[in-house]
C-alpha cells in the first residue's frame, strides 16, 4: 500500500511517499480503508521532533511510529476476532496511528461510527481537534452557561470547533483571529471577534482558551476575572527545547498561589470524548470546516500549509 513515511526528524524533506506492507488488525483491532486523514499540529511535532523534550515520548533518535497521521475516516476492511462493534463495510472515524496511508489499523475502542451527516473529509477533521477543544472547554475549563469565554486562535483546527462548542454550552463567545478570518469566525457563532493584527485584547473573561501558544502569561491573566480559568494549549511557541510547554509549566506552578485557575491542556484521545463528539456532530452542534484538501502524495504541502498558521478550519488528506 502507499503511505507517507519518515525515518528521521526534520522538515518535510524527511517524508517519503512509498510502498509498505498493509498492516493487520490485532485480536481487538480494526483495519480501516482510509478515505480521509486530518492534518493537525501533532503531525508537525512528530515530523520535526520538536519541542525536543517531546522526543522522550516520540522516540529519541527517530519517530517510533514510522507512518504519519492520526485522524482518520474510512471504511472497515477487516476486524479482529474479538471485535463485535464493527464489521466490514462500516463507515468509521477516530484516531489511528499512521492514517496517512491507504490502510491503517487500530484497536476498535479508538473508533466510532461516522456521523451520517458528515462527509469523510469532515469526519477526518474532527477527532484530534475536537477532543482537544472538548478537553479545553469542558474538562480543564469547566465551562458553564452564561460565562464570557475568550478563544484565541478561533479560526484554526481546534479553535473553530471550540467556538461552536462554547456556544453549544451557552457561553458568550469572543474569538481572536486575523482580519481575514473575522467573517469566518462570526459565521461559526462567535458573539464578538477581535482582529489581533489591529486591536488589542481587551475585556474580562471567565474562561480563556489559548490555542495560539505565544502570548505572555501575565497578559492573559490580566484578561481573566479574579476567579477565572485560563487553559493553555498550543506547543509551537517558545524555545526549541520546551516550545510552548514552558509557559504551560509555569502556569501550573503558579496556579496554587492565585484564585485564578491556570491549566495546561493535555488532551489525549479518549473513547468517551469521541463518543460525545459523535453525538454533537450528529445533532449539528459541531460542524468541522475544511480549509483545503490534498492528495496523499501531497502530504508535505499540507503540513507546510499547516505550519504557516493561517488555516480556516482544518486541512485534510483525501485518499482515493
Amino acid at each position: 500500500m502507499k503511505a507517507i513515511t519518515q525515518d528521521a526528524y526534520g522538515t518535510v524533506d524527511v517524508l517519503s511517499y512509498t510502498d509498505i506492507p498493509t498492516p493487520q488488525p490485532g485480536p481487538d483491532g480494526v483495519l480501516v480503508r482510509v478515505r480521509a486523514a486530518g492534518v493537525d499540529p501533532s503531525v508537525w511535532h512528530m515530523m520535526t521532533g520538536e519541542p525536543l523534550v517531546a522526543r522522550l515520548a516520540l522516540g529519541p533518535g527517530k519517530p517510533r511510529e514510522r507512518v504519519r497521521g492520526w485522524d482518520v475516516a474510512g471504511i472497515v476492511e477487516a476486524v479482529g476476532p474479538q471485535v463485535t462493534a464493527f464489521e466490514p463495510g462500516d463507515e468509521v472515524f477516530g484516531t489511528v496511528p499512521g492514517s496517512f496511508a491507504e490502510f491503517a489499523a487500530a484497536p476498535a475502542v479508538k473508533l466510532q461510527p461516522k456521523p451520517a451527516n458528515l462527509s469523510f473529509e469532515q469526519a477526518a477533521a474532527l477527532p484530534i481537534s475536537g477532543t482537544t477543544a472538548l478537553a479545553g472547554l469542558r474538562d480543564a475549563g469547566r465551562i458553564e452557561a452564561g460565562q464570557r469565554v475568550l478563544i484565541i486562535g478561533a479560526s484554526g483546527g481546534v479553535g473553530h470547533l471550540a467556538v461552536q462548542l462554547a456556544k453549544h454550552y451557552g457561553a458568550e463567545v469572543t474569538g481572536v483571529c486575523s482580519g481575514a478570518s473575522v467573517a469566518f469566525v462570526t459565521g461559526l457563532g462567535a458573539d464578538h471577534v477581535i482582529d489581533y493584527r489591529t486591536e488589542k485584547l481587551s475585556g474580562r473573561y471567565d474562561l480563556i482558551l489559548d490555542m495560539a501558544g505565544n502570548r505572555p502569561l501575565a497578559l492573559l491573566r490580566s484578561l481573566l476575572t479574579e476567579t477565572g480559568t485560563l487553559v493553555l494549549g498550543g506547543g509551537e511557541g517558545g524555545g526549541r527545547f520546551f516550545g510552548g510547554l514552558g509557559r504551560s509549566v509555569r502556569a501550573e506552578l503558579l496556579s496554587p498561589f492565585t484564585r485564578q485557575r491556570l491549566r495546561a491542556l493535555l488532551a489525549l484521545p479518549k473513547p468517551e470524548a469521541l463518543a460525545t463528539l459523535t453525538e454533537l456532530a450528529t445533532a449539528g452542534a459541531v460542524v468541522p470546516h475544511i480549509d483545503r484538501t490534498y492528495a496523499l502524495s501531497e502530504a508535505p504541502a499540507a503540513i507546510t500549509h499547516l505550519a504557516a498558521g493561517h488555516s480556516r478550519g482544518k486541512s485534510v488528506i483525501v485518499v482515493s
